[in-house]
């Protein structure tokens, strides 16, 4: 076998390794993220000092932040209210006035099998 093909076979392997190997910074980010579902779409919520960052099932990223809730917690940027404690979500629409219950969710795995 050539110098060049081992060469080229060694850099192959090492950025294969690469691609599967979440950084720090992504597997911190992946523990307080979850994966729901609203009206049998995608929803990804990740929350992060003081604020809830959405994936909508659209492809729009929304930012809501944390308000002062009695009962579980609560984040709202005045359009979209989510609600609850857990997996007991709830999303409003105030433009709309129409809420729906989030979920199931589930934790959000960097891996493609969920493993």
């Amino acid at each position: 076998m050539s110098c060049l093909r081992i060469a080229c076979l060694l850099i192959a392997a090492v950025l294969a390794g690469c691609v599967d190997n979440p950084s720090k910074e992504e597997q911190e980010a992946a523990k307080n993220t979850i994966v729901c579902h609203l009206e049998g779409e995608r929803l990804v919520i990740r929350f992060d000092m003081g604020e809830a960052r959405m994936l909508m099932p659209g492809g729009d990223r929304t930012i809501l932040y944390q308000v002062p809730s009695t009962t579980g917690a609560a984040y709202s940027n005045g359009n979209l209210e989510l609600r609850g404690k857990g997996n007991d979500l709830v999303l409003t629409d105030h433009t709309t006035g129409i809420t729906v219950k989030v979920g199931p969710c589930e934790p959000y795995s960097l891996t493609k099998d969920g493993k």
